[in-house]
């Protein structure tokens, strides 16, 4: 009995201990960035390119509300002469799959000009688009613009990497999915600070896959 009892009571503290290092590095990276991250278009820097992070397309090119949401907000930053072009950067897994095509049709199709547009083709993670928006396409100040629970850690990579980019908070409606992101969340800030250590290279540092 004895035993068990040390068992559960191990098993609990260990629980307890876990959960604390994933809310405070959460607390930690949301502190560190929170100065860099703007939701009013009045207050935001100007800067020469708006970046938008990719996320899923369906079968037919229409971008999903999460991505669709993202694309909107970097217009309105264009209108408002907050930024001067765009860099679209996603996942481009074969002809079936292409994010950032997906996100040019939209923009052209609302009055962007296409000379205004860059494509990154190989952005498969906020770490890999992060760091080939410089490495790659040369950016040198950027507003990023994904939903408000991405933004700490997105613009906690960039900082890392030296990036003087600031955070634009995506218009903000109710996902299916939001909770579910919102927990994978949690564990991919692990993984950014893992990524920064080792100064990790992208998966790729052409321009295409």
């Amino acid at each position: 009995m004895k035993k068990i009892k040390k068992f559960i009571l191990t098993t609990v503290l260990s629980l307890v201990v876990a959960i604390l290092i994933v809310l405070g590095l959460k607390a930690y990276i949301e502190r560190d960035t929170e100065h860099l991250i703007y939701e009013d278009i009045s207050l935001v820097p100007p800067a020469e390119t708006v970046i938008v992070l990719g996320a899923s397309v369906y079968s037919d090119g229409k971008l999903s509300a999460i991505l669709q949401d993202r694309v909107d907000t970097a217009i309105d930053l264009y209108i408002n002469n907050k930024v001067k072009r765009f860099l679209v950067t996603g996942d481009h897994i074969d002809d079936d799959y292409n994010e950032v095509k997906a996100m040019k049709n939209y923009l052209i199709a609302r009055g962007i000009p296409e000379s205004r547009i860059q494509l990154d083709h190989a952005g498969l993670d906020t770490y890999d688009s992060m760091y080939r928006s410089h490495a790659v396409f040369g950016v040198e100040d950027a507003i990023v613009v994904t939903q408000k629970f991405h933004l700490p850690r997105t613009i906690f990579i960039a900082k890392g990497l030296e990036l003087p980019y600031t955070g634009f908070a995506a218009r903000s409606n109710s996902y299916r999915t939001t909770n579910k992101i919102e927990r994978r969340e949690l564990f991919a800030n692990f993984k950014a600070l893992y990524e920064l250590l080792l100064k990790k290279e992208p998966t790729t540092l052409e321009e295409r896959l």
